[in-house]
């Protein structure tokens, strides 16, 4: 217990309870959840653990130290008093993030700089000379957050957000976040075990997500890197360890992932994502409209996507939702089919009655993730038929 510590995961909005339940799974402890973040116990390995294998977080951080600050010269005169010697090198590189609610702070940039500026002055005070900033690839990425006069100092042990895998190198006009496609997955009981479809994949994000969830394939394992990489304390052996352990987690897929897009360079890109990810033996692309598209298969079908949503693409969005309804009514019996809609006039066009719909943001967009049951042959049979 001597070498466990309490770390948080960051998430978008409405993933705390799916991102505590794969916290949950891989074994972390003492898990609370916040608002857009989990908070958990565990080890180094842990820590590693959770950014090679948590599909729902963006961020793993490592809290350093708290205190409270009622003005800006409060806030440098803490930071200045830490010991940042100890994680960096006079000759090393820094970032700093940073997320302020408060009324005494109101600029999140301006309090990197303060910050920026409290620790380069301690460096130059004690060496005469101090690290540069790099925001790209630092040595050590540090995460400020302010809540009113309460201020959290932690390490950043991921970098890059982990929504960046690392397989996608191609993205389409509106491509969709990894951790967003992850979790609405999740959301919507997707387990890989029957058929799914993707029938406007884009880029290819989704059947990508699906495929990993199905095969149970750690999510960063195509990253390049992770901030912990550049710690003083890296245990490359350990995290080698960790990696095997999660890859012999790996399980086979019997069925079929499709995605379908009607725009030939979108189908392009899709398939040397899925190349890239290593994953071209469990999905199949196609170039195809999902309006003249039918089910294929036998059985039941888990549908998810993320149809256009006139923001970026011209479309009339009434028509085109209006012929969403109808094709999944007409030519998917037997389907479950799940979609995120950032446009609220868009769903009252689509003609068919949602039984779930989950708020969630897609960017800076509220939308919801919206679930059609297409039954086999008349709902009334059906419920006969599972009675």
């Amino acid at each position: 217990m001597a070498n466990n510590f309490r770390m948080i995961a960051k998430t978008l909005y409405g993933f705390e309870s799916i991102l505590a339940k794969e916290l949950l799974d891989l074994g972390a402890m003492e898990i609370k959840e916040g608002n857009r973040m989990v908070s958990f116990i565990g080890d180094k390995g842990f820590m590693y653990k959770a950014n090679l294998c948590l599909r729902t977080a963006i961020k793993i951080l490592k809290p350093y130290e708290s205190f409270k600050a009622n003005s800006e010269q409060e806030l440098y005169d803490n930071i200045k008093r830490l010991p940042w010697e100890k994680f960096l090198d006079v000759k090393g590189s820094l970032a700093i993030d940073s997320a302020v609610h408060s009324d005494i702070f109101t600029h999140s940039q301006y309090v990197a700089l303060k910050t920026k500026d409290a620790i380069v002055d301690r460096f130059r005070e004690k060496f005469g000379e101090r690290p540069d900033v790099d925001l790209d690839f630092p040595d050590l990425r540090i995460n400020i957050h302010i809540e009113n006069n309460f201020c959290n100092v932690s390490f950043d042990s991921s970098g890059d957000s982990l929504h960046k895998r690392g397989y996608r190198t191609a993205t389409n006009i509106a491509p969709i976040n990894e951790v967003l496609a992850a979790g609405m997955l999740l959301m919507s009981g997707w387990d890989g075990q029957c058929d799914f479809l993707d029938p406007m994949c884009g880029s290819g994000t989704i059947p990508i997500e699906a495929a990993m969830i199905a095969c149970n394939i750690p999510p960063n394992l195509n990253r390049k890197e992770f901030a912990f990489e550049k710690w003083s304390d890296w245990d490359e052996d350990l995290y080698e360890k960790i990696e095997e352990s999660a890859l012999k987690k790996v399980r086979d897929f019997h069925f079929k992932i499709k995605g379908y897009d009607k725009a030939p360079s979108a189908v392009m890109k899709a398939k040397d994502n899925v190349k890239n990810a290593n994953l071209s033996d469990f999905i199949e692309i196609q170039q195809k409209s999902f309006f003249e598209s039918e089910k294929e298969n036998e059985g039941y079908l888990h549908m998810l996507f993320n149809p256009p949503y006139g923001e970026r693409l011209e479309i009339d969005i009434e028509e085109f939702y209006g012929k969403i309804g109808d094709t999944l009514k007409q030519n998917y019996p037997g389907t479950h089919a799940w979609f995120i809609a950032t446009n609220f006039d868009a769903i009252k066009s689509v003609g068919l009655r949602a039984s779930r719909k989950i708020k969630l943001y897609n960017g800076p967009l509220e939308g919801r993730l919206l679930k059609y049951v297409l039954y086999e042959g008349s709902k009334k049979k059906s419920k006969q038929e599972n009675s």
